[in-house]
Order: structure tokens, then C-alpha cells, then sequence
């Protein structure tokens, strides 16, 4: 990445820390603002339907919010980052865990299967309108997870607001991943390459 700033202004539609991580780390400023919506609304049958959906109705939610100053001419392009993501285990979506039975349910769903993580990012280019958006699906299979790793996680009470109770990167986790078939930074909320190729699409 070349240190000078890239031409346009960017902006995160998330206020996940792990997002703002990866960006930052993909050599990016940004500024974040999060969109209030109620997600548990918006429904779709097929996990991929979903993300995408609520990455839209999280976009649709912020642009009335930004002012963009047009009377420059020159206006450089201001891009909206939002995502989403859910936890797929079995064909059935899961979100954050409604309660501490629930994430411990989750967790020793895990140990010893799988699950995938389906990602949405969608890029809308404030200026032109111009948008595109994709999703990217990661298979994470797991060792068992011990019921005292399981009890530390509900301490800690981060999985509680992880889709599907599920943080591969939390180092109590870690060494019960199996193998992840697809990217870790996919797995923690924004795929690098998918976003860089989107950013570059609107531009």
C-alpha cells in the first residue's frame, strides 16, 4: 500500500473492532458510523440473502446521514463500507446468542463439527451511487472444545456478541481450530481481498 492517501474518502458502516482492524491493517483511514437497525427484522431463507440484505439495509441507513460536499467540483469519492455476518451450522443460520445457555450450546455444537461463516461487503460509491456487493463463505472445522474453555468464553462474555457465539481468534479458541478453509480475516468479518476488489469496482 503507498503511503500516500488514497483518492477517495472512506467509511466503515460497522462498529465491529475486528472490522476496523482489518482495515486499518489493509492501509486504509476511514472514519466509522454505525447503523442502528433492527436486523432480527429483516429475513431471508438462504444465509447468503441475508447478509447481503442487512448489509443494504445497514448502507441504506447511514447514506441520509452523510453529508458530502458536492459544490467542490473536484469532490473526491466518499465510499460506504457495510457488512454483515451470520454463522451457518447444519443449514441453519445463527445469530449472536440470545443468552449464556444458548453460546454454550453453540460451542459444544462445534466441538468436533464444523461451521461456516458466510460474510457480506458491500461497497456503495456516495457520489456516483454506483454499488457493488458479494459474499464469502469459510468453513471453520473444530477439535472438541473442553467445557472449562467453553465456561471462560461465557465469563469473558465476547461470544455473547459474536454471530454464532463464534471467535476463531480468541486465543482460548485457537487451539481447538481443526482447520479454516478460506481466509481468517473473512472468518473476523471483512474478506481483504473481496473488499479491496469491490472498492476498486465502484471506483
Amino acid at each position: 500500500m503507498e503511503a500516500n492517501a488514497p483518492p477517495f474518502k472512506l467509511i466503515l458502516g460497522s462498529s465491529s473492532t475486528a472490522r476496523r482492524k482489518i482495515l486499518a491493517d489493509m492501509g486504509y483511514q476511514f472514519t466509522t458510523m454505525s447503523a442502528d437497525i433492527d436486523e432480527k427484522s429483516i429475513r431471508k431463507e438462504k444465509p447468503e440473502d441475508l447478509v447481503m440484505a442487512l448489509a443494504e439495509a445497514k448502507a441504506e441507513a447511514i447514506i441520509p446521514r452523510v453529508s458530502i460536499g458536492e459544490s467542490e467540483g473536484d469532490a473526491e469519492p466518499t465510499l460506504l463500507i457495510t457488512c454483515d455476518q451470520v454463522v451457518v451450522y447444519e443449514g441453519v443460520v445463527r445469530e449472536k446468542p440470545s443468552s449464556e445457555a444458548e453460546a454454550r450450546q453453540f460451542m459444544k455444537d462445534y466441538a468436533n463439527g464444523h461451521a461456516a461463516t458466510v460474510s457480506s461487503v458491500l461497497v456503495t460509491n456516495l457520489v456516483t451511487g454506483s454499488r457493488r456487493g458479494e459474499w464469502d463463505k469459510v468453513e471453520i472445522y473444530f477439535h472438541d472444545i473442553p467445557d472449562q474453555v467453553i465456561d471462560k468464553l461465557i465469563e469473558e462474555e465476547i461470544v455473547l456478541y459474536a454471530a454464532g457465539g463464534l471467535i476463531i481468534e480468541h486465543p482460548l479458541i485457537l487451539p481447538y481450530v481443526k482447520e479454516v478453509v478460506g481466509s481468517t480475516d473473512s472468518v473476523m468479518g471483512l474478506p481483504k481481498a473481496l473488499t479491496e476488489r469491490l472498492i476498486k469496482e465502484v471506483l
